[in-house]
């Protein structure tokens, strides 16, 4: 039976943050249960990209040190660190207002810019994989993922946070490679499975929906989520918000796994009562997952179904990020008519649909849109 606490948390207030976040960790046997004196234990924040913590894209500062705090109280030795998708780790974590609280804690940035090249033949999918240094040098390893929608998977959440451990472009490489959205949630699945954190605190007291994971809309949840088992939470966490689990391909290849369980009568929940965090008219795709690599007439039909990466040029302030960000050789956005003083635009015939431009778009200018044949379908 995998156990998940749900913890009532209705401000990013410290005074309440702290004994919050001190409640959940008790309910699954207290910091001691997870860290010894002396072990390394690294905290891995979601660092998506240097946005303010307002902006509900990044881990938030109190959360990040409430758990530093209990995990310091133990004598273990902390670091933190991860891969952004977009500039270096304290660039990002300085923006996010996450390199303050370590400085002032004494807590050192590790290294996720070494890759280290490990093989795992236990894993279903990709036995092979880089990964950061950090990751290695460390006895524990605490995930601290934010409760947020996600254009390619549906969710991110803890499963999907681990994909920060991959140093710097390498991620790109796993989008080229790994174009459908259940091939590459087998691959976190690996990822997660070769790293096991020991411990998962998702970040829900202001989650974000709608259009995932850096350009959707702040939404108050109150809530911190805590388990060992990063599929019953991640699976808890979408019952939340009325998304079938099984339509989340990181869920439903992890318990495939044997990374976790998403059954309810697997998943013993503790702390605040469920139904007080159900929130029905949470913004998020609830439609089952339309794979989207094909061939031929299947490919020709699902570039007519699958949704598309769409500048929209009010937003767009022509930096050109998701230019620089796209992995395809050669690029399926770019400035194709060589005037970037406009918007960029997309090639959808060449776009393999791994959104990592919708992803990283720091102004939320490149929405989801939904093709009308898949609107024609749906109805």
């Amino acid at each position: 039976m995998s156990k998940v606490a749900l913890i009532r948390c209705d401000s990013y207030d410290y005074d309440k943050v702290l004994p919050a976040v001190k409640r959940g960790i008790d309910l699954l046997g207290g910091a001691g249960a997870f860290a010894k004196k002396k072990q390394k234990l690294l905290l891995k924040p979601n660092l998506l990209a240097g946005d303010a913590p307002e902006k509900c894209v990044t881990t938030h500062p109190s959360v990040f040190r409430a758990v530093a705090e209990l995990f310091i109280s133990t004598g273990a030795a902390v670091s933190f660190g991860d891969s952004p998708g977009f500039g270096g780790t304290a660039a990002v974590a300085k923006k996010a207002g996450l390199l303050p609280v370590a400085e002032e804690l004494n807590i050192p940035e590790a290294d996720f810019k070494t890759g280290v090249e490990i093989f795992h033949e236990e894993s279903k999918q990709n036995k092979k994989f880089t990964i950061a240094k950090a990751v290695l040098d460390n006895d524990v390893i605490i995930s601290l993922p934010k409760f947020k929608a996600h254009g390619f998977e549906k969710f991110t959440g803890c499963v999907k946070n681990q994909f920060g451990c991959i140093p710097g472009i390498r991620k790109g490489e796993y989008h080229i490679k790994l174009p459908d959205a259940d091939d590459f949630a087998r691959m976190l699945v690996d990822l997660n499975n070769i790293i096991q954190p020991a411990l998962y605190v998702m970040d829900g007291i202001v989650a974000m929906e709608g259009n995932g994971p850096r350009g959707g809309r702040p939404r108050a949840m109150n809530l911190l989520l805590f388990s060992r088992d990063p599929i019953a939470l991640d699976a808890t966490a979408c019952r939340l918000i009325r998304l079938n689990p099984e339509y989340v391909p990181t869920i439903r290849f992890g318990h495939m796994a044997g990374s976790g369980t998403y059954r309810e009568n697997e998943i013993e929940l503790v702390g605040d009562d469920f139904e007080e965090f159900v929130l029905h008219d949470f913004a998020v795709d609830r439609s089952p997952l339309k794979p989207f690599q094909a061939h031929g007439f299947m490919r020709f039909m699902n570039n007519r179904l699958v949704p598309k990466p769409f500048i929209v040029p009010e937003k767009c302030i022509a930096c050109g990020i998701c230019v620089s960000m796209c992995p395809t050789s050669p690029k399926s956005v770019d400035w194709f008519d060589n005037d970037k003083k406009k918007p960029p635009a997309h090639n959808y015939k060449t776009c393999i649909r791994c959104y990592c431009c919708q992803e990283i778009c720091p102004e939320s200018a490149i929405e989801l849109k939904i093709p009308v044949m898949r609107k024609i379908f749906r109805w």
